[in-house]
């Protein structure tokens, strides 16, 4: 069997603000620079369309997917560049009213092969007074989301999922190659946390993590921590971005290094099912 040759990825590490059409520029140029530096694969990360706390000032922009302008940009994109993109994620009106924290996973042609809504919902009251409530306006996703792509199997989950073992554990039983953790994490929570739960991530499931966040200072008063990392199955990182401003940095996913990993240590194929009755 014939060993996948190595892809270079992109990730856009951006600082989205409160304009989609402004924002789908600076993902349009995303593509573009992506596609110069021979990428074969884009990520972006979530909330790439319009970032904005301010949720009446907001909803003006929240449309179905059909609807969406950014979307429909960064297909066009995608399909002039000839570049796969693994949008993070888009604020999406539901058909009943609600809102879901959707990604998408592009193709070369531009077609939408797959999407998934975010499943936990970030309801917390941070130390900093910072308080925030997903689940006011978001409905959570209920299902699991693989698909090939340029990387080989690709995962999906967004922001904050990664602090749930139970998912990536299901992604890791599917044998993901990659994952995609598009994020916008907040600055206290990604110091103390980001880097070691990706690495434990991709650890834990023997696979790449792509993960493409927001950094530094928005529009709408929010910080975030920035840092898009790309961490290989063996928990090393290879790319790490920094938390100082937006671009485009680069990655070369090894296929076979998926291989090599599982082959020294066959977590996946040790698991075993807990048991869940009493003793």
């Amino acid at each position: 069997m014939t060993t996948p040759e190595p892809v270079r990825i992109a990730l856009y590490q951006a600082t989205t603000g409160i304009d989609p059409a402004r924002n789908a520029d600076d993902l349009v140029a995303a593509v573009r620079e992506a596609q110069a530096g021979g990428a074969g694969m884009l990520f972006t990360p979530e909330m790439s369309g319009l970032l904005d706390r301010d949720r009446a000032r907001g909803a003006r922009h929240v449309v179905a997917e059909g609807d969406n302008p950014v979307l429909a940009r960064v297909r066009d994109a995608a399909r002039e560049a000839g570049l796969w993109v693994a949008l993070g994620s888009l604020a999406i009106l539901r058909d009943d009213g609600r809102y879901a924290n959707r990604s998408f996973l592009i193709d070369a042609d531009g077609k939408v092969v797959a999407s998934y809504d975010k499943m936990h919902m970030f309801d917390v009251d941070l130390a900093t007074g910072e308080s925030w409530r997903e689940s006011n306006a978001y409905a959570p996703g209920d299902r699991i989301v693989t698909a090939d792509s340029p990387v080989g199997r690709l995962g999906l989950a967004i922001c904050y999922d990664l602090r749930f073992p139970a998912l990536f554990g299901a992604l890791g039983d599917r044998r993901c190659d990659a994952i995609a953790l598009p994020a916008s994490f907040t600055v206290p929570t990604g110091k103390a946390h980001w880097h070691v739960m990706l690495r434990a991530r991709a650890i834990e499931a023997s696979a790449f993590v792509i993960a493409a966040a927001q950094v530094g200072q928005h529009e709408d008063g929010r910080s975030t921590y920035g840092h898009s990392l790309v961490v290989d199955p063996w928990g090393e990182v290879l790319l790490d971005m920094g938390g100082e401003r937006p671009g485009v940095g680069f990655a070369d996913i090894d296929p076979a290094r998926i291989g090599e990993v599982r082959g020294q240590l066959p977590s996946l194929a040790n698991r075993r099912k807990i048991p869940t009755s009493p003793a």
